[in-house]
């Protein structure tokens, strides 16, 4: 029994050994980046990583350990570290979290990480690791989140990351990733978090997508898409918070099944090319905090019940082709904080009563329509508004008192004629 007892000590610390091995050869390709230019913290890593000192690898910077006292968490994350991912990482076999994020580190990972059979999360957001994403990362059964972006990876999206079935996070933003989203990706059953933003990605957007009932965020902003949103597209999504769409090249209608996406707080499909009116269910939204729609080309009035959305901190409209009125009941969202309509068709006058029921209203943007009439002094009830543009509408009357330092215009213009405010009037 001793003699079993004293092999098992010292495979222990044979495999204790091992991390310290790994550690230090992962020390060896650390440099400092040159945002740290007195070497701050990489002369304290290699001062505190060191085999002299008579402490476990347990007590270095950055390190996590078990009960075993083998590493379970390398977190060196945001101390301006330059280099590259030496293979020798692979040799930490109790490894669950591993977050360089927020260094320089380049090169590529290397495929010994596949050995990590225990990881659960890879962090190494906003280095430049470069090449393709390694397809390797599906051999790893137990990743849950994985975060690659704002690093310099190309090429496709490998089809095979959809193995990694308990994935909960995929976070690829800001790379240079080409090729259609495979539609496998759909098949990850738990994922919750989908972010594709700012790459360059074409082909339209996967169905299997809308059939991911974990989903709470999808954001695909920023990139090549074409085609049509599906008619049925919030069937599906139960738990969808945030969808950010904007800046693609998507067409077609804006689907009124989006009210079915009940618990949705962001939503953005600006900057691509749909058309048709704004569909008067997303006035059922009512968690929304941010809806932007500017430069498509909508058209038609906007609907009435844009005014249930009382959550409504941003509302983005501009430069469509809608027509007729602003409803007044869009100046009675108490919560809004901004609100774009610029580079429209509106014309009619604003609220005798503008600005009594958004108290919370920062910046108004309403220039480039048709819109006349008289600017009421109530207007000073939005006592945190710092920017309004009207240029270029037919508004007519004196200049109200309450806008305080924009009395110069009176000097500077003809307000009593019909007028157009000529840039953003900043007030103070």
């Amino acid at each position: 029994m001793l003699v079993v007892a004293f092999d098992h000590f010292t495979a222990c610390l044979a495999n204790i050994a091992t991390d310290e091995a790994a550690l230090l050869a992962f020390k060896s390709h650390i440099s400092s980046s040159s945002s740290d230019p007195n070497n701050n913290n990489v002369v304290g890593l290699q001062t505190n990583w060191s085999s002299s000192i008579p402490s476990s690898v347990c007590t270095w910077i950055g390190i996590t350990c078990n009960g075993r006292h083998r590493v379970t968490a390398l977190d060196i994350s945001s101390m301006q570290l330059h280099g590259t991912i030496p293979p020798h990482l692979g040799n930490l076999s109790f490894l669950i979290s591993l977050d360089i994020s927020n260094n320089t580190f380049h090169g590529d990972l290397p495929e010994e990480l596949t050995h990590l059979r225990r990881l659960k999360l890879i962090d190494v957001t906003r280095n430049n690791l470069s090449g393709t994403i390694p397809s390797f990362l599906s051999l790893l059964p137990n990743l849950r989140f994985v975060y690659l972006s704002n690093n310099q990876y190309s090429g496709e999206i490998p089809s095979s990351l959809s193995n990694l079935t308990n994935l909960q996070e995929l976070r690829i933003q800001r790379n240079f990733l080409q090729g259609k989203i495979p539609p496998e990706i759909g098949n990850l059953h738990y994922l919750t978090f989908l972010d594709l933003q700012g790459n360059r990605l074409t082909g339209s957007i996967p169905p299997s997508i809308f059939n991911m009932t974990s989903l709470t965020t999808l954001a695909i902003i920023h990139n090549r898409l074409v085609g049509k949103l599906p008619l049925d597209i919030c069937d599906n999504l139960p738990n969808l918070e945030v969808l950010l769409l904007s800046t693609n090249n998507l067409d077609g209608l804006i689907p009124p099944n989006l009210q079915k996406c009940s618990k949705l707080q962001l939503l953005t499909l600006s900057g691509n090319e749909f058309t048709g009116p704004i569909p008067r269910e997303l006035g059922n939204l009512t968690m929304l905090t941010v809806l932007h729609l500017g430069e498509n080309h909508l058209e038609g009035e906007l609907p009435v019940e844009i005014g249930n959305l009382q959550n409504l901190q941003v509302l983005g409209l501009r430069n469509n082709k809608l027509n007729g009125t602003i409803p007044a009941e869009v100046f009675n969202i108490s919560a809004l904080q901004i609100l774009t309509m610029y580079g429209n068709q509106l014309s009619g006058s604003l609220p005798s009563d503008l600005g009594i029921g958004t108290p919370s209203l920062e910046e108004v943007y309403l220039g480039s329509n048709e819109l006349s009439g008289r600017i009421a002094p109530t207007i000073s009830n939005s006592s945190k508004l710092t920017l309004l543009d009207l240029a270029h509408n037919k508004f007519t009357g004196p200049i109200p008192d309450s806008l305080g330092s924009l009395e110069f215009l009176a000097k500077s213009y003809s307000w009593e004629v019909t007028i157009s405010l000529m840039s953003h009037l900043l007030l103070s």
